[in-house]
């Protein structure tokens, strides 16, 4: 297998989330790879519809789609709530394409929202003078999540809104493979006052460092709350299926299979509930640790051509936050949207229970990234490039 194919797994990994400022910690995608993107369209009329569950279940489906279809689960990717993008080697695009047009399908007829989705060469980003960099940081010794920097995501997503590397939906009866998919969690209430979801892009004149120490001071701020601000307690979410949960969880399957599989989703909840309240394990399934690893590896922080955080923060230290970003956007420094609520949702990827290396995504649970990204765009558009290219 050729260099290219193996880039991520190369990647040196960082440990601290502050390393995601250090333009050291990104490589660039090699020219040959692919951006896989997608997003709900009017996410926000959804949103306000009280659709939150549905829309982090599509966007997530879109990383769940392509990973089980490429048969690997170490590819760069990023959630962003109401769309995911992941980066595809040379020898899987055309199987990342199919998926793309399955998942589409499924998220129209299942999910009754509507998925675009483009597919991006690399070397169309740099032929448009960007780089698509990334960076892997690692949560703990089985999961590492990828950053990405140099301009090049946000080119790819701007050019999908405008319907160009458009991938369609496939015809009726194809059937994306969402194996793992699952959201199981009720929502998880804020412990410290307010579940905040961040976005934080470069403003007109935001590039080099004013907005490398501006990212900085923020994640700094919030490291000063518990868990520097992760939504989730060490010791995991509580148990809980919410009935919204349930339903879209059993849409993952094919319409004939699909009591069975909502029969198959209590039998699992029940016995997880039943060991948990007694302590007992089933062979190698603990479910305290479950829950332990569920807290250990949630992704509730990310840098994507910019902040994007998720976090759980009492009000003092929400003002300071705030208070960088205002004094920053007047400087022309960044641009961003913040939106408050009460609880955040979790969604996820679990290929097996049984494993360390489930994955799981935090939003906040009325509207979080969708509707952080909404109050950006009100704001003065600045350009596609990174703060954190060198």
């Amino acid at each position: 297998m050729n260099a290219s194919e193996t880039f991520f797994n190369t990647l040196p990994v960082f440990l601290e989330f502050e390393g995601v400022t250090d333009v050291e910690n990104y490589k660039p995608l090699p020219a040959d790879w692919a951006l896989a993107t997608a997003d709900i369209v009017d996410s926000t009329g959804a949103i306000e519809a009280g659709r939150y569950k549905a829309v982090n279940m599509a966007g997530a489906s879109v990383i769940s789609a392509i990973l089980n279809a490429l048969g690997k689960h170490d590819l760069p990717f990023v959630f962003g709530g109401d769309g995911a993008l992941v980066a595809v080697p040379p020898s899987a695009v055309e199987a990342a394409r199919d998926a793309l047009s399955a998942v589409q399908l499924w998220v129209r007829q299942e999910l009754q929202l509507t998925l675009r989705a483009a597919l991006v060469p690399v070397a169309d980003v740099n032929a448009a003078g960007l780089e698509v960099r990334v960076a892997r940081f690692q949560v703990n010794p089985n999961i590492s999540y990828a950053m990405f920097a140099g301009g090049g995501s946000s080119w790819a997503e701007a050019r999908m809104k405008e319907g160009l590397y458009a991938v369609p939906p496939a015809a009726d009866g194809a059937q994306p493979d969402l194996t793992g998919l699952s959201c199981r969690w009720n929502p998880i209430q804020s412990r410290h006052g307010d579940i905040v979801s961040i976005i934080a892009v470069p403003g007109a004149s935001g590039t080099g460092e004013a907005f490398r120490t501006l990212i900085s001071n923020i994640v700094a701020i919030a490291a000063e709350e518990e868990r520097a601000g992760h939504p989730v307690a060490a010791e995991g979410p509580q148990l809980g299926l919410s009935p919204a949960g349930l339903a879209t969880e059993t849409k993952t399957v094919p319409k004939g299979k699909q009591f069975r599989q909502r029969l198959f989703i209590l039998a699992q909840y029940l016995l997880t509930v039943g060991l948990f309240r007694l302590g007992m394990t089933l062979g190698r399934f603990d479910p305290k640790e479950y829950r332990r690893d569920v807290a250990r590896n949630t992704d509730f922080r990310k840098f994507d051509d910019g902040l994007k955080m998720t976090i759980d923060v009492d009000p003092q230290r929400l003002q300071k936050i705030q208070t960088l970003l205002e004094k920053a956007a007047s400087a022309g420094i960044t641009r961003y949207g913040l939106h408050r609520q009460d609880s955040a949702l979790m969604t996820c990827i679990v290929p097996t229970p049984l494993s360390h290396d489930h994955m799981h995504f935090i939003d906040g649970a009325a509207g979080g990234y969708a509707m952080a990204a909404s109050r950006l765009k009100k704001q003065t558009p600045g350009t596609h490039a990174s703060a954190l290219t060198p």
